[in-house]
């Protein structure tokens, strides 16, 4: 069976092709083919990259190929990269989907009626619904009736607690859907998964946080396998501090930029999405490893970026010890979770009450998949190496009745 997996955001589209035999493998298979397609490069146009057959390759789209789908797939079957005689031979394509709203708590074969809701909830995630779409429309244009697999990051969190999803608003707004939601729900139901297999304990037993670390950032409380709490709300911009989106501010901010900046709302949203965050807090990047540089330079604003950082992050942690009732494992995963030691070693620091004690020694190696705590730590500190692609893939497998 060769599975598709289409991974896109609001300016990239990443994809990967898994062959897979009778029966789903323990562990992620190295893919056969990989690719990634980057919007935000250039006014004009994208970067291609395929990495294939020990090749890695990359070309330049014109603006006008966006989203980019038919020139990636056309490198699986021509020139240095082809891993296909025919894409006929793919078997099904697995998407990621940001937003289920509250109709998806599992991953589903897309009808037209499953397509026709992803495109009504485009207002509660404008900049990655529409990129979805994109993707299945673009594999129905060239692969015709191949099965296709919506996997939502909302839906593991469709079990939160009505007192955690419900915000406080007249019941009018609330019935026409305005509720925290959460995200990154793919990337945490794995790193539980994956924890209670270095655990060696079952998943139903466990309190876990798992802490998704990018450039988007969000956290998760997740007992006995099922999400309680997370840091996300109505939007991916509720919660942490993010690469370049602020987090939870005071909500009358953005009333008073309006009324006395004279910002517009796209101007607002703009501001909150991709001026601020790290990237506001220092005046440049809003890279972690630039900042972390910076500070280390005895640069002011980025001490303090990074300061708020951790403590933003360290408060979410220690605000879902009510909902756990207890702490089994606190894990570290995404780009900076996985990569960034120091980060790690911040945070781990102020939660040495709950008796959370790092091997810095390993947690300098940044070990991927395993434990990175000593081992008298009370809270078991694991690393995970969050694999989205995986995930859906295996969920594409198992929609197909194998």
């Amino acid at each position: 069976m060769k599975i598709l997996v289409l991974n896109a955001g609001s300016s990239s589209q990443k994809s990967c092709l898994y062959d897979l035999g009778e029966s789903l493998p323990d562990h992620s298979p190295h893919p056969l083919w990989e690719a990634s397609i980057d919007w935000s490069i250039s006014q004009t146009g994208g970067e291609l990259k395929i990495k294939a057959n020990g090749q890695v390759v990359k070309t330049t789209l014109a603006k006008s190929e966006y989203p980019g789908i038919t020139s990636m797939l056309q490198t699986l079957t021509t020139g240095t990269t082809q891993v296909l005689n025919d894409l006929s031979e793919i078997t099904v394509v697995g998407h990621r989907v940001v937003h289920g709203g509250d109709r998806y708590g599992e991953p589903v074969l897309i009808t037209s009626a499953v397509r026709n809701t992803i495109e009504a909830l485009i207002p509660l995630a404008p900049n990655h619904n529409p990129a979805h779409l994109a993707g299945i429309d673009a594999i129905t244009n060239l692969l015709g009736e191949v099965p296709q697999v919506a996997v939502f990051d909302t839906a593991f969190h469709r079990t939160l607690p009505a007192a955690v999803s419900t915000y406080a608003l007249p019941t009018p707004w609330r019935e026409q859907g305005i509720r925290r939601y959460g995200f990154h729900g793919i990337s945490h139901q794995y790193c539980a998964e994956e924890a209670a297999v270095l655990l060696d304990r079952p998943l139903s037993e466990l309190r876990l946080i798992t802490c998704h670390l990018g450039n988007g950032c969000s956290l998760a409380a997740i007992k006995n396998g099922q999400s309680v709490n997370t840091t996300m709300g109505f939007t991916p911009l509720e919660g942490l501090v993010m690469g370049t989106r602020c987090g939870s501010i005071d909500p009358a901010i953005p009333l008073y930029l309006m009324r006395e900046g004279g910002l517009t709302v796209e101007e607002v949203d703009r501001l909150l999405n991709k001026q601020s965050g790290l990237q506001g807090l220092t005046g440049g990047s809003g890279d972690m490893r630039t900042v972390y540089g910076q500070k280390e330079a005895g640069n002011p604003a980025a001490v303090l970026a990074f300061d708020v950082f951790i403590h933003r992050l360290q408060s979410a942690i220690a605000s879902f010890l009510p909902d756990l009732g207890g702490l089994d494992g606190l894990i570290f995963a995404g780009g900076i979770g996985e990569n960034h030691g120091a980060t790690r070693t911040a945070t781990c620091a102020g939660l040495s009450f709950l008796g959370v004690e790092l091997d810095e020694t390993l947690n300098a190696q940044s070990p991927k998949n395993t434990e990175i705590s000593t081992s008298d730590s009370v809270v078991r500190v694991l690393l995970i190496n969050t694999d989205e692609d995986w995930a859906i893939a295996r969920s594409s497998w198992r929609i197909l009745g194998q």
